[in-house]
C-alpha cells in the first residue's frame, strides 16, 4: 500500500503514518441540525436529588396508562389520555423509535427514586424549526415540586442536545401550577390572549425561555 500527497505540507507525514499502521479509527464531526442530535447514540439519564429521567421501555404501559386518566389530564391534555393499557403500549412503542434522533416528539418519564413512575417530560418541535417543552405528573404526586425539579433539570440537557437555545412553553390560562412551573425555572411569559390549545380557541400564556 503506497500512497504520496503532491502537496508538499504535511498531509505526506500524516499518510506516511495511515500506511504503517495495522489499524485506523476515523472519528466524523456529527452536527447538531434538526433531525441530527449531536450524540447519535446517547441515552437520556438525569437523576436529581428525588427523581430519574430515563427512556420509556414496554413495561412501564400499566404506570403511564394509570397516570393519564387522572381529571387534570382530562381537563387540560385531553389528547395525551390513555384510557386502557394497550393504548398507552402503542404510544411507548412510538416514542422508543423517536429516540436517537430529533425529529420529535422527544418524551421520557420521570421517574422516583424508588422506581415509581410519575409522568414525564418533552421536547415538542413545532412551527419554524420551534421547539415546546411539555410535562405532566400525575394526580397522585402533584404539589411535591416534582414537576419544576424535572423540568428544571431537564432543560440544559435536551436543549444542549438538540442545539437550540431558546424553546416555548404553552399553558392554558387557567391551569395556574402548570403556568408556576415555567416561571419557576426561569421562562418569560411573552404572550397572554386567545390562542390554539389542544386544537381549541382557549385562553393561554405562552411562554419562553432563553439559554
Amino acid at each position: 500500500m503506497d500512497g504520496h500527497c503532491v502537496i508538499q505540507d504535511d498531509q505526506n507525514k500524516i499518510l506516511d503514518l495511515y500506511t504503517k499502521a495495522d489499524v485506523i479509527i476515523w472519528s466524523f464531526p456529527l452536527y447538531c441540525q434538526r433531525g441530527i442530535l449531536k450524540r447519535s447514540e446517547h441515552t437520556m439519564n438525569i437523576k436529581t436529588e428525588r427523581l430519574i429521567i430515563s427512556e420509556f421501555s414496554h413495561d412501564m404501559a400499566i404506570a403511564v396508562h394509570k397516570n393519564s386518566i387522572d381529571e387534570d389530564t382530562r381537563r387540560f391534555l385531553p389528547d395525551e389520555v390513555f384510557e386502557t393499557v394497550e393504548d398507552a403500549e402503542e404510544t411507548i412503542e412510538f416514542l422508543m423509535s423517536q429516540y436517537g434522533g430529533a425529529e420529535g416528539p422527544l418524551v421520557y418519564p420521570v421517574i422516583l427514586n424508588d422506581g415509581t413512575n410519575i409522568g414525564y417530560v418533552q421536547a415538542v418541535p413545532i412551527e419554524d424549526d420551534n421547539w415546546e417543552i411539555g410535562y405532566h405528573i400525575g394526580k397522585a404526586y402533584t404539589c411535591k415540586g416534582y414537576a419544576t425539579e424535572a423540568v428544571r433539570a431537564f432543560l440544559p440537557v435536551i436543549m444542549s442536545d438538540l442545539g437550540i437555545s431558546r424553546i416555548s412553553g404553552i399553558c392554558v390560562k387557567e391551569n395556574v401550577a402548570s403556568c408556576k412551573v415555567l416561571e419557576k425555572v426561569g421562562f418569560t411569559l411573552v404572550y397572554e390572549g386567545i390562542g390554539c390549545y389542544q386544537g381549541k380557541e382557549r385562553e393561554i400564556h405562552q411562554y419562553v425561555f432563553e439559554d
